[in-house]
C-alpha cells in the first residue's frame, strides 16, 4: 500500500507544480532574477542526470573506462557542434564498442 501512497504523492506534486508555472503572474516571471534561474535550471537538471548516470553505479562512484570514453566521444561531438543524435550515437557506439573489445 505505501508505493500506492508514493505513486499519487507524486503525480500530486507533479500537477501541483505544474498548476504553479501556469498561475504564475507575469510580473513575476518578467523579473531578471527569476528569467536567470529559469535559464539555468535546465542546463543544472541536465548536467547532474549526466553525471549520475556516466559515474554511479548504484550507491557508489564507478569510474567505467567505457561509460567515461562514451561520455568524452559526446563531448567531443558537442564540440563540432554535432546534431543531438549524432552525439548520442557517437557515445553508445564508443562505450558498445570498448565494452565489446572487453575493456
Amino acid at each position: 500500500m505505501s508505493v500506492w501512497i508514493a505513486i499519487v504523492a507524486t503525480g500530486l506534486g507533479c500537477y501541483a507544480l505544474k498548476l504553479g508555472g501556469l498561475v504564475t503572474p507575469q510580473r513575476v516571471l518578467a523579473d531578471p532574477r527569476v528569467r536567470r534561474f529559469t535559464d539555468l535550471i535546465p542546463v543544472a537538471l541536465l548536467t547532474a542526470l549526466i553525471a549520475v548516470q556516466a559515474l554511479a553505479d548504484g550507491r557508489s562512484l564507478e569510474f567505467d573506462g567505457p561509460r567515461m570514453a562514451g561520455l568524452a566521444a559526446a563531448v567531443a561531438a558537442l564540440l563540432l557542434r554535432a546534431p543531438f543524435l549524432v552525439v548520442l550515437g557517437a557515445a553508445a557506439g564508443v562505450a558498445a564498442g570498448l565494452r565489446l573489445l572487453g575493456l
